[in-house]
């Protein structure tokens, strides 16, 4: 991007005297050979010069070096099996130094190891139709979320995924999206072509499963004398809040990368749509 649209710059992107700007074109992935590319995924941390593109069967591992305009193949593995087997989804996990991927394909999400291009676990049927989206929980490893045509989201903990841990069944179509909050990963949002967008409380499952845990020396006496908080059971899995803002399948849905209280939607008829995290949720996390 021109150095006048970073952040930090006093030229505002929206003013309408602004002259166009062009953007530079670093590095060009040649993965024609390969299909189709469903779905191109940033490495989450580093330098940004590792991505990961699913074209067809073919995982590919590229590395975007500075000194060419022309990304290097660094890594690649293909699916095996009968018929014509595509990709439709990955995610990078952000966790075990980002040498993991996901994928999905078909009803099995399936996954990788960066370092050899290897698969290391496979949940075949994940779902009972076509799997669409997935993503990782931004704070606790080993827990993998998952969304596709049987309306249902379901949650897996990798190293055991004969069964998903929770499953969602709020949708009445295909759901297109799930995400996870990137800071309190409790919040997880779906976006469905049943036109609604569902903000969920999964706190069971959640880094902080018991809310912020408190010790009793950190009370103070008159906190001390309220005995019928203390016995108040955790926090329920919910349903927060519907949005039908959308008249048309919505087709993506993700949080603020600056503001974890705030996530947007986008569906068929081009109507993008930013709502923000009820207000009593956002102080019942935080106090």
């Amino acid at each position: 991007m021109p150095k006048e649209l970073e952040p930090g710059s006093h030229e505002s992107p929206d003013d309408s005297s602004s002259p166009a700007h062009t953007l530079e074109l670093l590095c060009h992935l040649d993965d024609t050979a390969h299909g189709s590319v469903a779905c191109v995924v940033w490495e989450p941390t580093g330098d940004g010069r590792r991505v990961i593109s699913l074209a067809d069967s073919h995982i590919l591992l590229w590395d975007l070096q500075e000194s060419s305009s022309q990304a290097v193949l660094a890594g690649s593995a293909s699916l095996e099996g009968k018929g014509q087997l595509k990709f439709t989804s990955g995610r990078w996990s952000p966790h075990h130094t980002c040498t993991q991927v996901a994928t999905a394909n078909d009803t099995t999400i399936r996954g990788w190891d960066t370092r050899s291009m290897s698969q290391i676990y496979c949940i075949e049927n994940a779902h009972g139709q076509l799997v669409r989206d997935l993503d990782f929980n931004p704070n606790k490893q080993y827990y993998l979320a998952s969304c596709g045509d049987d309306c249902k989201v379901k949650f897996w903990d990798t190293r055991n995924v004969t069964e998903p841990v929770k499953t969602l069944e709020e949708h009445s179509h295909w759901v297109w999206s799930v995400r996870y909050n990137h800071s309190h990963d409790q919040l997880v949002l779906t976006g469905s072509s049943d036109s609604r967008v569902i903000l969920s409380n999964m706190v069971s499952i959640s880094s902080e499963p018991f809310g912020h845990l408190v010790d009793d020396d950190d009370l103070s006496d008159q906190e001390e004398r309220r005995p019928e908080e203390k016995s108040q059971e955790p926090p329920q899995d919910s349903v927060i809040a519907t949005y039908e803002e959308h008249e048309d399948s919505v087709y993506a849905v993700d949080w603020s990368s600056a503001d974890p209280w705030l996530f947007a939607s986008l569906s068929y008829d081009g109507r993008l749509v930013i709502n923000r995290v009820p207000r009593a949720l956002k102080y019942h996390i935080l106090l």
